[in-house]
């Protein structure tokens, strides 16, 4: 396979959107290829996540975008993988570009939903768990995720603080990014005494809705002759599922999906877990982060809620984590979100994350999960 690289990476902040996402998806990937130096006439291809287009009455958007960035004849294909959909089209692009079918390619996600009531946005957000026996009966992402936070602190010895850690860090970490839904601090007493969505998970537990789009250009690293940017070596694009039914899993400890994701990546890297500078990863609820963390083979089973109390996984710790403020406060625009991931790493890898650095990073992983696991992605990369 040939060298891949992540040559051009951007970002709208994430939120409550006035235009509409394929108008979003449209600036954004303009601003991913300038920056990146290419042109829009040397995209190959387009892969397009938007997984609730319908919500704006929209479905076939690539071809729109290809249409705004001048490049009609440049074929698309719509990705949709739930909220792992742009991550999901990430390795698609990985995948042509490395097997030699093109030189470049787009990747491009965007979700708006702000338009809607809250009812209606998360029957949007349940299709993506099984209607039959999960959303048809009542259950919602909060429930279900409950469900997991449950089962880990019946399992593991886990105080209320441990997950509140979660929050503090990745709520101080987003008020330092300009692309994050929530630019503030929150206190523990703020935390502890926000009310309760789904036991034991409280309002800053949870993600928010948000609006935002988020778009990413691959290249080859021998079409890049003279890059202007501090280009991503793509080690690793790696994606594994697992049973979707909570039901009729083995244990509720941990995503399957997350791990066999993880393995393969780290052995196509040929790295572990102790060569990797910083995580981005798939924290929708705050139980998601202590989960991902012990899939993805950086602490043991039980204790990686005990680790974020200690402040293990904090910016300029041993283990920075979600230095991009996470789905819980940077925000989650569903099909934008793992592409979200990977502007973050590439503005860490180019001094654009100015006031959120992670020190001397010169590896980072990025985790991104489609619903309750039925899907993963996992990336790995590094600097030249």
């Amino acid at each position: 396979m040939r060298e891949t690289w992540v040559v051009g990476a951007a970002s709208n902040r994430f939120g409550k959107m006035k235009e509409s996402g394929r108008e979003a998806a449209t600036r954004v990937a303009m601003e991913a290829i300038l920056q990146s130096g290419l042109a829009p006439k040397d995209i190959g291809y387009t892969f397009v996540s938007n997984a609730f287009g319908i919500s704006e009455h929209q479905g076939h958007i690539g071809p729109l975008i290809n249409n705004g960035l001048g490049i009609p004849g440049v074929p698309s294909a719509t990705i949709e993988s739930a909220c792992s959909s742009s991550s999901a089209a990430l390795h698609e692009a990985f995948v042509h570009v490395a097997g030699g079918f093109l030189d470049a390619a787009l990747v491009v996600g965007v979700e708006k939903l702000s338009h809607l009531d809250t009812l209606a946005a998360t029957s949007y957000f349940a299709v993506g768990a099984d209607y039959p026996f999960e959303a048809k009966n009542g259950a919602t992402f909060p429930g279900l995720y409950a469900t997991l936070a449950s089962a880990y602190r019946h399992a593991y010895s886990t105080k209320d603080e441990m997950f509140g850690a979660i929050a503090l860090k990745n709520h101080a970490n987003a008020a330092r990014n300009p692309h994050a839904h929530f630019q503030k601090e929150i206190s523990m007493e703020t935390y502890l005494g926000s009310p309760m969505i789904a036991s034991p998970l409280r309002l800053y537990d949870c993600c928010p809705f948000s609006d935002g789009a988020a778009a990413v250009v691959v290249a080859a690293k021998e079409f890049m002759t003279r890059p202007v940017t501090e280009p991503l070596v793509i080690r690793a694009s790696a994606r594994a599922g697992s049973v979707t039914d909570m039901q009729d899993r083995p244990d509720l400890l941990g995503l399957p999906s997350a791990r066999l994701a993880a393995e393969k990546a780290f052995r196509q890297a040929k790295m572990s877990p102790k060569e990797i500078d910083f995580l981005e990863v798939h924290d929708c609820f705050t139980i998601a982060e202590a989960l991902a963390l012990e899939d993805l083979g950086f602490f043991p089973r039980g204790t990686a809620a005990q680790e974020s109390l200690e402040g293990v996984t904090a910016r300029d710790a041993k283990l920075p984590v979600n230095p991009s403020g996470g789905l819980k406060a940077k925000g989650h625009p569903v099909s934008a979100t793992g592409a979200s991931q990977v502007v973050e790493v590439f503005e860490q890898m180019n001094g654009l994350a100015k006031g959120r650095e992670v020190p001397k990073a010169e590896t980072a992983l990025t985790h991104n999960v489609g619903a309750t696991g039925g899907s993963c992605s996992v990336h790995i990369f590094s600097r030249r």
